[in-house]
């Protein structure tokens, strides 16, 4: 999987991290990906109901030491 941007959300709480998220999506291509790493747990629900509503697709998401991390294809 090749990213294209890496956004760094860690120690925001509950919503900067999707509005983070939305202004670094809006930069890509359509088809660009965009990794995101926060360490806010609501952002797992969040993100992935964010990413639907707004016609993306999260390919994927793991949890490393606290860390969640998302891959998120912008559509």
């Amino acid at each position: 999987m090749e990213v294209t941007r890496v956004l760094d959300a860690k120690g925001l709480a509950c919503p900067m991290p999707i509005v983070k998220t939305k202004k670094a999506i809006g930069d890509l291509e359509t088809g660009q990906i965009l990794e995101v790493h926060t360490t806010d747990k609501g952002a797992k629900n969040d993100l992935s109901a964010w990413a639907k509503s707004g016609g993306h697709e999260l390919l994927k998401h793991e949890e490393e030491n606290d860390v969640l991390k998302f891959w998120i294809k912008k559509g």
